[in-house]
């Protein structure tokens, strides 16, 4: 249900930071973010109140480093404010295009999340965190860089295609080369972004495709990376050399499926019958072998997360009442292996799982004592996980 939530999140979340205008998807992103969010809510509320040891997340020491112990919580209403303003002003002052672009979408909805950030309720702190910390992220990477290269070249209207220029179009026009396309990377009149010109095999015209920032897929790599930044921040304690390992595959492989997704409209094109549907069929895997490559990736990448690696944080602190908030866990508790409907399974009051076998050979819960429950007939009773 979490990696369901999560990827209904994001798909939300990625259309409204780059709607593909004028295809269904465009009216997608506000129900799959309202939905999205709600399911995610469901599938992590709280199910049962114990004692324990307090859970101290990466994210709870970055935060509290990052706020002078606590301090500065008082102003994040006021600091978000001053982002909405002074986007407003930068739009109206300094950008020659005052409506909203992708990059204001985005840090309006940061500015969003630390104006809400103090209403949220204490036993949703991990939860808090994570949206906050993913909204940083997303603006370090995709709108800190941009300000930079224009404040750089003193050009406050210098294009965002400069990713195209470095980490797309290269790549790409290596990639194609190895499979046998001849190809060029080239600079196009009247654009800013980069050109890949290439002669379709069934008929002699050159067709050039050009790599703008849309096309590039940085946003979709944005979001994967901010998620699971605040995803590994929010959950472990200590990045271990495993989670580094991770994070950096994820990462790589999230930026290769960027350049796969170009090369795979390239060939599109490449193998066209006809000149008549070539454009066509470019345009038609230019809208949607994007979001199918991008949701694939996703949820191969969360699904192995989420069932495969051990050491996730499943504890949260509540700082007002003292109580801890346990989340079921997705392993036995005692043998560490995952849990699985076709093997019988039990849970402790204090909310722990364990397989009936490995809670029998002990009697008791490891985490609090508790005796096993036992049923009418004497034998310890089951549930599904």
């Amino acid at each position: 249900m979490i990696l369901a939530a999560l990827i209904t999140t994001f798909a939300g979340v990625g259309l409204v930071i780059d709607r593909p205008k004028g295809t269904i998807l465009e009216w997608l992103a506000l129900p799959l973010l309202v939905f999205g969010g709600g399911f995610l809510t469901w599938s992590l509320w709280p199910s049962s109140r114990t004692g324990g040891e307090p859970s101290n997340p990466l994210a709870a020491r970055f935060l509290r480093r990052l706020t002078l112990d606590g301090r500065l919580l008082t102003f994040f209403p006021a600091i978000g404010v001053g982002v909405i303003l002074a986007d407003i002003a930068y739009n109206l002052a300094l950008s020659a295009t005052p409506a909203l672009q992708t990059e204001d979408t985005i840090v309006l909805l940061g500015a969003a999340s630390l104006l809400g950030y103090r209403f949220v309720p204490d036993r949703f702190a991990r939860e808090r965190d994570f949206v906050l910390l993913f909204f940083i992220w997303l603006n370090i990477i995709l709108v800190a860089p941009l300000l930079i290269a224009r404040l750089y070249y003193a050009d406050l209207e210098k294009s965002v295609d400069v990713y195209s220029w470095v980490a797309l179009a290269p790549e790409t026009s290596a990639l194609l080369t190895l499979l046998g396309v001849s190809n060029q990377v080239h600079a196009v009149v009247g654009s800013t972004a980069p050109g890949l010109t290439f002669t379709p095999t069934h008929f002699p015209v050159q067709v050039t495709v050009v790599i703008t920032t849309a096309c590039s897929g940085i946003y979709s790599f944005g979001i994967f990376a901010s998620a699971f930044v605040a995803f590994v921040l929010t959950e472990y304690q200590k990045l271990s050399r495993r989670i580094w390992l991770l994070l950096v595959l994820g990462l790589l492989a999230a930026y290769l499926a960027n350049v796969l997704r170009m090369v795979i409209i390239v060939l599109v094109g490449y193998y066209t019958d006809t000149a008549e549907t070539d454009l066509q069929n470019l345009l038609i895997a230019h809208s949607y072998a994007g979001w199918l490559i991008f949701l694939a990736w996703v949820s191969l990448f969360w699904g192995i997360i989420l069932r495969f690696v051990p050491g996730a944080s499943v504890v949260r602190e509540n700082n007002k009442t003292g109580v801890t908030w346990h989340r079921p866990e997705a392993r036995c508790a005692i043998c560490d292996t995952v849990l699985s409907p076709m093997i019988p399974a039990t849970r402790c009051e204090c909310g722990r799982y364990y397989h009936r076998t490995c809670f029998m050979e002990g009697g008791r819960c490891p985490s609090c004592g508790r005796r096993a429950p036992l049923n009418q007939g004497g034998s310890i009773m089951t549930a599904e996980p």
